[in-house]
């Protein structure tokens, strides 16, 4: 790769993933200090002036490791020195494990909140996530791996709501390249080589096996299958956001779903409701299998007086009168008599 190839590359993907914003927006990068997000931002910083718009950067601080709200201040002052203003750090506090969906999980939705909350606070139009086709392609991995279906197969999206990812298309390679050319110096995050964590074995072990059985181009095509079934599972995704609503329209309470009525939907849309709902009733996004949609989904197909299912994040699926219901585990052990065999 010559002199600036990299950089243009990211400054292109950058560019291309602003041009729908009107002039003064602010856009917000989010960094960790990772060569990944802090390409962005330095795309962000020099993209940004020269389309009209105006452009921050926020790192958060997990506090999971020691020194990280002094290396979360670090990211902060390299931000502002990109010329990103506002540049802030902010520290969140991670569940303990056993709330829920496992440590990258309970993190996830800690920095998630953080970025909501400041980009509420400032106006953002956008904010910038730094993953990669890498990322991408370890995200299907890893979906496939859980057995979590055609969504994990979706991947992560281009876009989702104000959050951005801009360099889907790019590798990882790339943006270490784009740091290196502008004398950028990442940050070296320990979890990403930490073989405790899933995603690290993923990339560190499964993805280079891939390359050495199959040859060269597995995580392109991994990343490519993402980019073609994502269309198809946003329709369905639609689709099920709406038969949602007209059934908890026609339910008296809002957690019970009809088994009659959803036993007439597809599949495939019976199963995303199915598995909307159960989010709703506080089952972290990332934890929910398909293993876990299918039981639920047997309340409805294939009823035949069984107990309920226990759902990550202490969620209860159970069938009663007739209808399939999601309630905490705590407040269904009050009625854990009528849970069984009751229809």
């Amino acid at each position: 790769m010559g002199p600036g190839v990299a950089v243009a590359a990211v400054r292109n993907a950058v560019r291309a993933c602003l041009s729908d914003l009107a002039p003064d927006d602010l856009v917000l990068a989010a960094c960790s200090g990772g060569a990944d997000s802090l390409a962005v931002a330095a795309a962000l910083a020099f993209v940004a002036p020269r389309a009209g718009l105006r452009a921050g950067g926020v790192t958060v601080d997990h506090g999971l490791q020691p020194g990280s709200a002094e290396r979360a201040a670090g990211v902060a002052a390299v931000l502002g020195g990109l010329g990103l203003d506002p540049a802030r750090a902010v520290a969140v506090t991670v569940a303990p494990p056993g709330t829920g969906g496992g440590p990258e999980a309970a993190a996830r939705a800690a920095r998630y909140q953080a970025l909501d909350a400041v980009a509420e606070q400032a106006g953002a139009a956008a904010v910038l996530l730094g993953h990669t086709l890498d990322d991408q392609a370890e995200t299907v991995l890893l979906g496939l791996a859980r057995g979590s279906g055609g969504r994990s197969l979706a991947g992560m999206p281009a876009r989702r709501g104000r959050y951005r990812r801009p360099l889907l298309a790019v590798r990882r390679a790339t943006t270490g390249a784009a740091c290196a050319e502008l004398g950028l110096v990442p940050w070296q995050d320990p979890h990403n080589s930490d073989f405790r964590f899933a995603r690290a074995r993923v990339r560190h072990q499964a993805l280079p096996v891939l390359e050495e059985a199959l040859g060269p181009g597995v995580a392109e095509a991994l990343a490519r299958t993402a980019s073609q079934l994502r269309a198809d599972a946003e329709c369905l995704d639609d689709l099920a956001f709406a038969e949602s609503g007209h059934l908890r329209a026609a339910c008296s309470d809002p957690a019970g779903l009809e088994a009659a009525w959803l036993r007439t939907l597809p599949a495939a849309i019976r199963t995303r409701v199915l598995r909307d709902a159960a989010i709703m009733a506080g089952c972290p996004h990332g934890s929910l299998t398909a293993g876990h949609v299918e039981g639920i989904d047997a309340l409805v197909t294939g009823w035949r007086g069984q107990r309920w299912v226990d759902l990550p994040g202490g969620v209860r699926a159970r069938r009663r009168d007739g209808q399939v219901w999601f309630t905490s585990t705590e407040s269904a052990e009050l009625t854990s008599g009528e849970s069984v065999g009751r229809d």
